[in-house]
């Protein structure tokens, strides 16, 4: 197994997190520090992430969670806000989120230690869906703005994939995009001229919270599970 497999499988990060890591001079094998993701890990290898050895790989599993404003979507934060991942009691197991919230948005997070779910579903070649419901400023948004986030909108980083969108209230919309920029529902909203006041969450592929409350969580299902890989 490469090692930087053997690393996303032992629930330290994802596959791409952990690349990251092995490159950083982080990671030995065998008491040796390794940069090549590509190294292969033996069945007797050892290997330790910043000299802490790893016991090899860790049952899998993934939680929906209900992520209230206000707390950060990282393992960790330096700034010591509250972060998602202490919202699930992990018993010892190592989780990390599968993409991000904003801080000011809320909403349904996936945490996990399988990298391998985590990279597919994060990885723009996998086009997963993610619905959010968005509550907006300004006047009634109108057909015109509609139109315009359905054909895609240009942005400072480029143009968007068409987005579906469903009017459920003169200020309040419902959109589910296929990409993953930063911030990018808001900025969307902001260039056909309804900033964002509210944002939330409710579907992750074929998931949604299914009634989560702020700062709940649930352990997904195997059937749920089958649905997120066959994506």
């Amino acid at each position: 197994m490469r090692l930087v497999k053997y690393l996303a499988h032992a629930g330290v990060a994802s596959r791409r997190a952990a690349e990251t890591l092995i490159a950083a001079g982080r990671v030995s094998l065998d008491g040796e520090v390794v940069t090549d993701p590509a190294r292969d890990v033996g069945q007797d290898s050892r290997v330790s992430v910043d000299g802490r050895p790893l016991d090899g790989p860790e049952q899998r599993v993934t939680y929906a969670v209900h992520k209230p404003v206000g707390v950060v979507s990282t393992a960790r934060d330096t700034h010591g806000r509250p972060t998602v991942v202490g919202l699930v009691p992990a018993q010892g197991v190592r989780l990390y989120p599968v993409g991000r919230l904003d801080a000011d948005s809320s909403g349904l997070i996936l945490l996990t230690n399988d990298g391998e779910l985590a990279n597919r579903l994060t990885h723009p070649s996998f086009e997963v869906a993610k619905t959010y419901r968005a509550t907006l400023a300004g006047w009634p948004i109108g057909d015109r703005a509609l139109a315009r986030l359905r054909d895609g909108v240009e942005l400072d980083d480029g143009p968007t994939a068409p987005a579906r969108v469903r009017r459920l209230g003169e200020h309040e919309i419902e959109l589910t995009i296929h990409e993953g920029r930063n911030r990018q529902v808001r900025r969307m909203c902001a260039a056909v001229g309804h900033p964002v006041l509210g944002l939330s969450r409710v579907g992750f592929g074929p998931l949604g919270l299914n009634g989560l409350g702020p700062g709940e969580h649930r352990r997904l299902s195997d059937a749920e599970l089958g649905r997120l890989r066959a994506l």
